[in-house]
């Protein structure tokens, strides 16, 4: 598309020619003629100096630039719209491919696509122009909304619920059992049934290779517009709240209640039946021991106040030497106390 027709898209004015050809989006280092890129951190100014891309989407902050601009008060989030816009719409024909599996009960919507060897059980219904890619099982009572996009080898155990614009991504399995046993007196242990549902809420995507459980009672539930990474474990009975954004590796113990626009890093791990307020922020590889009130910056293990962990890991260096100091410490008033005795 033209400079122009994908400015009107963005609702972005353009400096510069607006008939230009523009293909793809690319990083301001390698992008070349056809490209947008864009400029969100100043760090990256002298790199737009240099750069070869078609047209960079830009804040009122860049004066100048060696190709046009589109002026955004938002670059990233631009760019990222951009990358929607300028990304080619893959989609499988709708209907279900004849070497695909439909349990008799089951409900697919005519215009949804389900590919070959997908397995739909009974009583299971997928929404209206949802994709479901090979290999992908959806089990029975399970319940897919609309528009969703379910990748191979995912897994939507029995009786869970998608809600609209769900997004799983490869080996994703949703409603697995969750770790449940009840200790017998000989110290033996005893499987507790895991029956219980996995709700996903509308806008939320999940990464290859997560595992979100099921509990015993009650629910798990993830929360409108939530992000997970991959390989990231969500216990039963967790409740994820609304636009989490979780990185990869991240494990929630059970029961564990999450608030609304909570961020964790890479590996963070969180205990069980705890609470975490809304816009707690937790740094890559965080161990969150208790709860959490809203709004707090943590980090470390036991999980501290950023600033407190700062200071405490800049006193962790220097343990050994305080330690030989205390020790020099000591000998010296011993000597003190020889001499007045």
């Amino acid at each position: 598309m033209t400079l122009g027709e994908l400015a009107r898209r963005l609702e972005c004015p353009v400096e510069g020619d607006a008939g230009i050809e523009i293909h793809r989006v690319a990083k301001i280092e390698t992008a070349g003629p056809g490209d947008v890129t864009f400029l969100a951190n100043p760090k990256y100014a002298t790199a737009l100096a240099a750069t070869k891309a078609s047209a960079v989407i830009a804040s009122a902050a860049v004066t100048s630039a060696p190709c046009a601009i589109l002026r955004s008060a938002t670059p990233y989030l631009t760019f990222a719209r951009a990358a929607q816009a300028l990304s080619p719409e893959l989609r499988l024909e709708p209907g279900v491919h004849p070497q695909a599996w439909v349990a008799a009960g089951a409900s697919v919507d005519p215009t949804a696509s389900v590919g070959p060897f997908a397995a739909i059980g009974a009583g299971a219904r997928v929404g209206a122009r949802t994709i479901v890619h090979p290999h992908a099982v959806i089990a029975a009572d399970a319940v897919v909304g609309p528009d969703c996009v379910i990748h191979s080898h995912v897994s939507i155990r029995e009786r869970c619920t998608l809600g609209a614009r769900v997004v799983l991504q490869n080996g994703a399995v949703i409603g697995s059992d969750g770790y449940g046993f009840a200790q017998r007196p000989d110290g033996s242990h005893e499987k507790i049934p895991q029956t219980a549902p996995v709700v996903i809420e509308d806008d939320v995507e999940i990464g290859a290779n997560t595992t979100i459980d099921r509990p015993a009672v009650g629910e798990t539930r993830i929360k409108t517009g939530t992000k997970i990474d991959n390989l990231v474990q969500i216990a039963h009975g967790v409740v994820l709240g609304r636009h989490v954004l979780l990185a990869a590796q991240v494990g929630i113990a059970g029961s564990t209640i999450v608030g609304d626009h909570v961020t964790f890093g890479g590996q963070v791990g969180v205990g069980g039946h705890l609470s975490i307020g809304d816009r707690v922020t937790a740094v890559g590889q965080s161990g969150i021991t208790n709860s959490v009130a809203a709004d707090q910056f943590v980090s470390g293990y036991p999980a501290i106040p950023n600033n407190e962990w700062r200071r405490s890991s800049a006193v962790f260096r220097k343990l050994p030497e305080m330690r030989r100091q205390l020790k020099d410490l000591e000998a010296r008033l011993r000597k003190i106390e020889e001499t007045d005795n």
